[in-house]
């Protein structure tokens, strides 16, 4: 933790990384989940860092589709934007099932930055596709009712689906 209040993201280890949670607080309710650092240490330091600089706080899970996935993480809210950079797939054996949390990307690869989605059933056509790096542990009824969400054109939500603070705590 100390690594994370000092802004010292690169000499986390992954058996620090184990010992975090991401706490997702938004208009519908907390989610919480867990990561996957040995699978994926650098994606789970990249979602930590961007957390602990509030780069998630105020955007939206700007993609909704129903019995898929909700996406979010984008400074722009059009599913274009990111953090200015991208990381490396870390693709693994982790399962793509409800509650899963993994890296959304462009048609390469290693184009992820700042977006992320979290399953909302078993999603086994993205296995081995798309970085796996956490898990819910706490709120997927909250992923479940953002799942709900009215949408427009894009799987847009009508609505705002807000996560209105993130941040990293212990386990």
């Amino acid at each position: 933790m100390v690594a994370v209040l000092s802004g010292d993201f690169a000499s986390l280890t992954p058996d620090q990384m184990a010992g975090l949670q991401a706490v997702l607080e938004t208009n519908k309710g907390v989610i919480k989940f867990k990561f996957y650092p040995n699978e994926a240490p650098e994606t789970v330091r990249n979602f930590i860092k961007l957390a602990a600089t509030n780069f998630y706080n105020g955007l939206i899970f700007h993609r909704i589709v129903p019995g898929f996935v909700i996406q979010g993480g984008d400074p722009l809210g059009t599913g274009t934007g990111g953090p200015g950079y991208q990381i490396k797939a870390e693709f693994n054996q982790n399962k793509h099932l409800l509650g899963t949390v993994a890296m959304a990307r462009a048609g390469d690869p290693d184009s992820a930055g700042s977006q992320f989605y979290i399953c909302l059933g078993s999603l086994p056509m993205l296995d081995n596709q798309y970085t796996v790096f956490g898990q819910v542990t706490e709120g997927i009824e909250v992923v479940q009712a953002i799942g709900q969400a009215r949408t427009s054109a894009m799987d847009r939500p009508v609505e705002p689906q807000v996560m209105t603070k993130v941040y990293i705590q212990p386990l």
